[in-house]
């Protein structure tokens, strides 16, 4: 989903630094965009290290002067029934979904000056609950809140702070959590829409919410699920 949003930016003239433990998710990314005459830095960084963080901010900066918008997408997600969840398991997805957005939010706004947007990627169910979740739905519940908090502090520097919760979309995350593809159709089959997200819905969502349309939108979470939320629908 980062990666979409990472494109359908470029596409809009965005110059874009992308960041991933993995080179060659850098590369898929980055490479696109260049090759389609875009400016992309891939740098390779985990969020769960701050320094590094750090590092990939000043490498940013230094290669395009400044940073307007700051997305945050890294997420670590399976299924899992809380009772049989490993105290390892629960620490990694808080820390690379809950610190991770703390950590490259407060280094990205140092580097703000003048004002700026930061988004953070939550999910639906932070309202409502995680099916076999648990570790995940706590941590992006507080992302939620965290949103609402930075948006109060960093109102006053111009920065700007929203959340994007999607749904049910078919990407390869999702597919890991809920172990088999063919279940969004399935999903899909259940939603008031009758059918899952599509990639470029998800994209205008994360443009509308950083660009000038939304100048006096901040604090708040933009829910993108084709109704999954409230349908009373629960994940196979």
């Amino acid at each position: 989903m980062g990666a979409a949003i990472a494109a359908g930016y470029a596409a809009l003239g965005a110059d874009v630094a992308v960041l991933s433990r993995n080179v060659e998710h850098l590369r898929a990314v980055a490479d696109p965009i260049v090759a389609a005459g875009g400016r992309a830095l891939a740098v390779q960084a985990d969020v769960r290290d701050p320094d590094a963080v750090a590092a990939a901010v000043a490498a940013t900066v230094a290669e395009f002067g400044r940073i307007d918008v700051l997305v945050n997408s890294a997420a670590g997600n399976f299924r899992c029934a809380a009772a049989d969840l490993s105290p390892n398991a629960w620490r990694t997805v808080v820390d690379i979904d809950l610190n991770g957005t703390f950590f490259c939010s407060q280094a990205a706004a140092a580097a703000m000056r003048g004002g700026g947007a930061i988004l953070n990627v939550t999910g639906d169910f932070v309202d409502t609950h995680g099916d076999r979740m648990a570790h995940a739905a706590a941590a992006k519940a507080g992302i939620a809140n965290l949103t609402r908090t930075l948006a109060k502090e960093w109102g006053p520097a111009g920065i700007r702070v929203n959340a994007l919760a999607p749904g049910p979309f078919e990407t390869d995350g999702g597919t890991q959590a809920l172990g088999r593809r063919e279940a969004f159709a399935e999903i899909g089959a259940a939603l008031p829409l009758g059918r899952v997200g599509r990639m470029d819905e998800i994209v205008a969502a994360a443009v509308f919410l950083v660009s000038d349309a939304a100048t006096f939108v901040t604090g708040a979470t933009l829910t993108v699920d084709g109704g999954h939320s409230w349908s009373g629908y629960h994940l196979p």
